[in-house]
């Protein structure tokens, strides 16, 4: 242990909302019941963390903790218990907590368990229990309700670690620290103490390997204790045989192999039934129930004894013919370098016809530099473990083998294949200004010996100033003369990339066209677009792919668009390119986005969040965010747009995100324009697309014109509405929107005298049968039935409102049904549905408040009940009244009652 430093108390839970929600519910219930609940993590998640919380947060009652006895055993019997229990509370709602709850013993489990059930019969009595997730639930718990903790998430991890050193932990070491305490809070303190505060602010190297044994073993050593011989080698060969693995379970008779290998001459295999506590055997397949044990397992083993696990895998999968995982063990049975082995282990990893993973691939790769004694040739391997770990979706792993591969000289090819892949990871987490200096270094490097790949650092380039909304520096760099050479690198990283001449193709195209774009040669772009789009019929690598369906969206294709994201998606998925499927989703949403189906682009937005942040791209995530609170700008949801914007922002503006921070503020204020706020709408619109220095990003900011003209007209800004219609009638021509023509002729109805108006309103609605999309139309039929309503024209109106409802309600726009509701309403023709049709306008959150409520639920028993805030329920219920015409919980108690009579009629109906 080197550490100097002192950590202090974290000043807060950092994540655990849904878990902290869970005890939350139980603690509120005790009031009026009992209950119980069950948490479980592996060791340094946190359990003992979320009992203290529960039990300072408790003031109902007392709280009592129960310990076993130096025998482990209870000393009343489960039906002793709930009397000991109710006597122990007088009368007041009582909390036990028990924390580690697996190391008491088996009758007292079974006590515990057998109370847990009767506990009803106590009183307001609540039983909290952790125990451990390191190993299977003990059966005597596993009938009550679990709550599991799952590793922080990379935000959650970072706010930790900046909470408990204030901030002062070098960018460098940071990111170290944070990839490999993999989301464990108590690992990631533990690496903080063992480090000196000069280490910590990277002023002195750092200790290898960071996460030492004597690190794991304070974290998780305890779920160790207690094992035989025999369980300890089944142990760490499992654990040894999954760092060659391509998941996180291995073949159980490789295992068996194996360790008769380890033992002598005749002793026959550890029983795998049941296999010792931290595993789990399921299919003839053997996994630890948590990594972190499993890597304490590897990291505490005896040397001698951990070298012999790997070479007894080696001997069993090379006798298969399984190469590469057989050399990875190989070399991890021997000390010191090897170069030959390197060579060897390093030929097989780049053979594209070995079936292996990225990751696999990428701990080849840096196995072999490892072993490998020549700077240069060193270098270049632990670039290509970058490459690959990149393409599997790990950026934490790919930066520290950058630098490992700095720390030695490189030809310049090795190092522009290194800046590429920094300058990539850059552009998806991180600053892309950074990003964007990365690659043009990159591709200066690369230009004479690789120009295929030199093209693609500086296609990679123009997307990071495209990001950041600099459109001086998108020119430039599109402006630069590229390579004309188009011979293929001699070194080739399987995976990474494909045929030179294709790409050169593309690139070629896509950058003319893109450039005659940005410079306003709008009849210039379409035909290298076009042709860049056409490709994706032949093309079947998913870089390719996502290259057509950048250029399909530029040129306003989004049936191209959509078709070429779905093969994108789909090839990535097929080759296990993590880092590529965030991009695809990415494409796609923003497709169905373009084309007004905000519902599937929620769903791909969705999808898309979920896989960037699982492969750390915090910049794509970000660009989801701001997808998901386009989409939420429509419904009746303002805290899930307020939660997006907020998330999207805070990533946009600390990394330079201009085009997601555009998009995030587009959605707030469109979601104030739903709710009938134009001033504060147009407020915010007029800083994204009036000219100034706060405009928003280039390619953006039209596409928020209709929505600031609308909120301009209401707030009374005509000539600030009029100021942006002529650059507006431009882009409308070109075609990159499809909705762009009905809009325009929307806006200049809105800006038009009366004699005008009406035709425009027809022109927009004629081009939106054109165009398609359910909620533009729905937009323009509202705007025109109010313009007719202040016309004196009741029927007219009746008809465009009543239209527009059913266009907002097909697509799911509760905030703008609202609105047309209301116009219906002032008419004196709100529609009237009961029964079940009432009710299919309600979202699924509210039609579950309704229902309670029609029940005689109290808003704070339906917030118990569905693990909400009051507050919650109090804004959806006001919703509901608003949706259905009602103005009482008997109202509704009346038509929820008419909707189930209904429904029960029509099911009795289709009987014969």
């Amino acid at each position: 242990m080197t550490g100097e430093t002192t950590v202090r108390t974290a000043v807060r839970i950092h994540g655990r909302s849904a878990q902290r929600q869970a005890v939350r519910t139980l603690l509120d219930g005790l009031r009026t019941r009992g209950g119980h609940l069950v948490v479980t993590g592996e060791p340094g998640l946190g359990r003992t963390t979320l009992l203290r919380w529960a039990a300072r947060s408790f003031r109902a009652g007392p709280v009592l903790r129960l310990k076993p006895g130096p025998d482990r055993h209870a000393r009343v019997t489960a039906e002793e218990l709930p009397a000991t229990l109710r006597a122990a509370a007088g009368g007041a709602p009582l909390l036990v907590c028990v924390d580690d709850a697996h190391l008491w013993d088996a009758p007292a489990r079974a006590a515990l368990g057998r109370a847990a059930e009767r506990l009803h019969d106590a009183g307001r009595v609540g039983l909290l229990l952790s125990v451990a997730g390191h190993r299977a639930v003990d059966p005597e718990y596993a009938h009550l309700p679990l709550v599991r903790l799952d590793p922080l998430t990379p935000p959650q991890a970072e706010a930790l670690l900046d909470d408990v050193t204030d901030g002062a932990v070098d960018p460098a070491v940071r990111e170290e620290l944070l990839a490999e305490a993999e989301g464990n809070p108590a690992l990631l303190l533990a690496l903080v103490r063992r480090l000196s505060p000069a280490e910590l602010r990277g002023r002195r190297p750092l200790p290898r390997p960071l996460a030492d044994a004597g690190t794991l073993a304070e974290v998780a050593g305890a779920a160790l204790t207690g094992l035989s011989a025999d369980a300890r080698d089944l142990l760490l060969t499992v654990a040894a045989a999954v760092r060659a693995s391509d998941g996180p379970d291995v073949d159980a008779g490789l295992v068996l192999d194996a360790v008769r290998r380890l033992r002598p001459s005749g002793a026959p295999a550890p029983p795998l039934e049941p296999p010792p506590a931290p595993l789990a055997l399921a299919d003839d397949r053997l996994r630890f129930h948590g990594p972190l044990v499993r890597r304490t397992v590897h990291a505490t083993a005896a040397p001698d004894r951990r070298r012999a696990a790997h070479r007894a895998l080696a001997d069993v999968l090379e006798g298969d013919g399984r190469l590469l995982p057989g050399l990875l063990h190989r070399s991890w049975s021997l000390t010191g370098p090897a170069p030959l082995l390197a060579e060897r282990l390093a030929a097989v990893a780049a053979d594209g016809t070995v079936p292996a993973s990225y990751e696999l691939r990428a701990t080849a790769y840096t196995r072999a530099a490892e072993l490998t004694t020549d700077g240069p040739a060193r270098a270049e391997r632990y670039t290509a473990a970058a490459e690959q770990a990149l393409l599997a979706g790990r950026p934490d792993r790919a930066r520290p083998l950058l630098a490992a591969a700095r720390a030695g000289t490189a030809p310049a090819i090795v190092r522009g294949r290194a800046e590429l892949v920094r300058g990539l990871t850059e552009l998806r987490d991180g600053p892309v200004g950074d990003a964007h200096q990365s690659l043009l270094l990159a591709a200066s490097l690369l230009a004479p010996d690789a120009p295929a790949d030199a093209a693609t650092a500086t296609l990679a380039a123009v997307d990071a100033a495209w990001a950041a909304g600099d459109l001086p520096a998108c020119l430039a760099t599109l402006a630069a003369e590229p390579p004309h050479r188009d011979e293929t690198p001699a070194h080739r990283t399987t995976g990474t990339r494909q045929p030179a001449a294709p790409v050169a193709a593309t690139v070629r195209d896509h950058r003319a066209g893109m450039r005659a774009l940005l410079e306003g040669r709008l009849d210039r772009a379409v035909v290298p677009l076009g042709q860049v789009v056409e490709r994706a019929g032949t093309e079947d690598r998913p870089e390719g792919l996502l290259r057509s369906a950048a250029a399909a969206l530029l040129l306003g294709d989004v049936d191209s668009a959509r078709r070429a994201g779905a093969r994108a998606l789909a090839a990535a998925r097929q080759l296990g390119s993590d880092a590529l499927v965030p991009q695809a989703l990415e494409y796609l949403a923003y497709a169905e986005l373009r084309a007004g189906r905000h519902p599937q682009a929620r769903a791909h937005a969705e999808e898309g969040l979920r896989t960037a942040l699982r492969a750390g791209q915090r910049n794509t995530a970000a660009h989801h965010q701001a997808v998901l609170a386009l989409a939420a700008s429509i419904e009746e949801e303002p805290e899930v747009v307020a939660r997006h914007v907020t998330a999207a922002l805070t990533t946009a503006r600390r990394h330079g995100l201009v085009q997601a921070a555009t998009l995030a503020e587009w959605a707030a204020a469109r979601a104030d324009l739903g709710r009938g706020r134009p001033l504060d709408a147009a407020d915010r619109l007029g800083l994204l697309v009036l000219p100034g220095p706060g405009r928003g990003h280039f390619a953006v900011w039209r596409l928020a014109v209709p929505c600031f003209v609308e909120a301009a007209v209401l707030a009374g800004r005509h000539e600030d509405a009029r100021a942006v219609l002529a650059d507006y009638a431009g882009w409308a021509a070109f075609g990159a929107d499809p909705q762009a023509a009905a809009q325009l002729a929307r806006c200049r109805a809105l800006l038009a005298p009366p004699e005008r108006a009406d035709g425009l309103y027809r022109r927009a609605l004629a081009r939106h049968d054109e165009a398609g999309g359910d909620f533009e139309r729905a937009r323009t039929e509202l705007l025109y039935g109010k313009w007719l309503r202040r016309r004196r024209r009741p029927r007219e109106a009746r008809g465009r409102l009543g239209a527009a409802l059913a266009g907002f309600d097909r697509c799911g726009a509760g905030v703008w049904a609202e609105q047309a509701r209301g116009e219906l309403r002032a008419l004196g023709a709100a529609p009237h549905q009961e029964g079940a049709g009432a009710l299919t306008r309600l979202t699924p959150q509210q039609l579950r408040i309704a229902r309670h409520v029609a029940e005689g639920a109290t808003n704070r028993e339906v917030a118990l009940t569905l693990a909400v805030s009051t507050r919650t329920v109090d804004y959806h219920l006001r919703k509901v009244f608003a949706a259905l015409g009602v103005r009482s919980r008997l109202e509704l108690a009346r038509m929820v009652e008419q909707a189930e009579q209904g429904r029960q009629a029509e099911k009795t109906g289709a009987q014969p």
